[in-house]
């Protein structure tokens, strides 16, 4: 079509085929969200740490997405759920934990709850009343991995790479210790219970116990543990005594160590090894022989106030303790007897100053020495080692005069021969002089007596009828007798006189008499002589 002339010329528009390929420029915002979100995906997942899971007892203190996992009050994780098990019996609570927290999970790593605990004595957790419960970690010590773990219902007393060493104790029964309660070194605390259980069959408890270092470096071979607990007061052969560890110990319980001073092995204990649990120190720090012979003793009077335990001693020295007492019937005799089992300690005969020897035993053959002994008369016997008390122990010792007796040792264990008490000594002699008593004829000799005493009474009657007047007159005879003598030696008495003068003229004969003998002494020859004036 014709254009008019005046209006100007148009260019013809020409059509341009667009690429296929060309990218709208609205697309690159998505794009680029997606690029963003990949890339923050496998930075989350890159990042993301690895995930646990906890069983628990009870779910208390656990709630998803608040609760907290520390390590050293530092945060490594959070609980992000917490379900029950199939069988409704623990609680199970699933944490994601750090990226870094990867090399803290092995095999021995520890999670428990941290809320508010007293226990042992000792106070934990008290800030979490405001900041809520947590689940507490302690790294573990193995080198293997692992993701399932079962938490502990009572925080650890001591955390993974603190100095020192654990050992475990044999117990008969707990006592009052408790997880945390304290242990004792000399009154000093070094260490404390860290775990307990009953054992498998029941028969007693196994304690874990961990001593801090460098304190653990006391704990020998020959080491005591006992219970220190309260105030122990305890009555016994040698009196009463009252023994207490600590005021901590008085309150809370608690456990002592101690070597004894004549320990045979110094070496250090090995970590994990185990010890026996005493129920006092007087019975840890008893001297523990290493060679125990068997005996019994038959005693034939009552026992009473004999305990098991109580000291065999031989003149003051203890050589062994009782270990049973029984009953026992000989359907020969027709009687009963007190078996009483010991146990011997012959190390304890043995000197410390012979040869500067510091152990032995006797030389001689032990059975040959104990026939020799008894052929000696070495007897067992009942003594009172406390009249409060009235405790009894048994008492080595030799009677010369005891009857003939030999050792049985075809009894197991063998048997030594006894002999009654003291006591039952003078209760043996007063029932023997009972029976002598009644043995004499009391009434015979009454009714003897009374007739005596009637005949006595009838001479008497006697005497006074028909002796006595004759006895009267001879007396006033005898009394006029006495009167006239009395008279005759009176000093004005004229036979008075007579006898003064008759005992001068002797005493002047005694006079010349000494003048003549004095005078022959000294002139002998006057005897034949005479005097030299009668010689003129």
């Amino acid at each position: 079509m014709a254009m008019p002339p005046d209006e100007p010329e148009f260019p013809e528009a020409a059509a341009k085929q667009r690429s296929r390929f060309r990218v709208q420029l609205v697309w690159l915002v998505p794009l680029v969200a997606v690029l963003i979100g990949g890339w923050l995906a496998v930075q989350a997942i890159l990042e993301k740490g690895p995930t646990v899971t906890i069983s628990f007892v009870t779910g208390e203190g656990l709630e998803a997405g608040k609760t907290k996992i520390k390590f050293k009050n530092v945060d490594v994780g959070v609980v992000k759920s917490v379900v029950l098990t199939p069988d409704h019996k623990r609680v199970i609570a699933t944490a994601e934990l750090a990226k870094d927290a990867s090399t803290m999970l092995v095999e021995d790593t520890r999670f428990w709850v941290v809320r508010p605990r007293i226990s042992g004595g000792t106070v934990s957790g008290i800030g979490t009343l405001l900041s809520g419960s947590f689940i507490g970690m302690d790294i573990g010590t193995k080198t293997k991995e692992r993701r399932d773990f079962v938490g502990l219902e009572m925080p650890p007393v001591f955390e993974s790479g603190v100095p020192g060493r654990e050992f475990v104790l044999k117990a008969e029964n707990m006592g009052s210790v408790d997880v945390g309660s304290p242990i004792f070194f000399r009154r000093l605390q070094v260490g404390q219970v860290t775990r307990y259980d009953l054992d498998a069959d029941g028969s007693g408890v196994t304690l874990r116990v961990f001593i801090n270092a460098p304190y653990d470096k006391y704990v020998k071979h020959d080491t005591r543990f006992w219970q220190a607990s309260g105030v122990d007061v305890s009555l016994d052969t040698s009196g009463v005594k009252v023994n207490t560890e600590s005021l901590v110990a008085i309150l809370v319980g608690g456990l002592a160590f101690e070597s004894p001073p004549d320990a045979f092995d110094t070496t250090e204990a090995a970590t994990n090894t185990e010890f026996r649990l005493f129920n006092e120190r007087a019975e840890a720090m008893k001297r523990q022989d290493r060679i125990v012979d068997k005996y019994v003793f038959n005693f034939k009077e009552s026992v009473r106030g004999l305990a098991v335990g109580a000291p065999v001693e031989f003149r003051g020295i203890v050589v062994g303790e009782v270990s049973a007492i029984y009953t026992r019937y000989d359907p020969v005799k027709k009687e009963f007897s007190i078996p009483v089992e010991i146990r011997y300690f012959p190390e304890r005969f043995t000197s410390h100053l012979e040869g500067g020897k510091k152990e032995g035993r006797v030389t001689e053959e032990r059975r040959k020495f104990s026939e020799w002994l008894v052929e000696r008369g070495l007897r067992g016997q009942l003594r009172t080692g406390n009249l409060l008390t009235g405790q009894l122990y048994i008492a080595l010792e030799f009677f010369p005069n005891a009857p003939k007796s030999t050792m049985n040792w075809e009894a197991s264990p063998p048997e030594i021969p006894t002999i009654p008490g003291g006591l039952q000594s003078l209760q043996d002699s007063v029932t023997e002089l009972v029976a002598k008593l009644n043995k004499i004829p009391f009434e015979g000799i009454g009714k003897d007596l009374r007739q005596t005493l009637q005949s006595a009474d009838t001479l008497l009657k006697t005497l006074d009828n028909s002796v006595a007047p004759e006895a009267r007159k001879t007396l006033q005879a005898a009394r006029a007798a006495l009167d006239a003598a009395d008279q005759t030696f009176r000093p004005n008495s004229t036979m008075a006189q007579s006898t003064i003068e008759t005992m001068r003229e002797l005493s002047r004969t005694a006079a010349a008499f000494r003048t003549l003998a004095e005078y022959l002494e000294r002139h002998l020859e006057a005897l034949i002589y005479g005097k030299p004036e009668d010689k003129k």
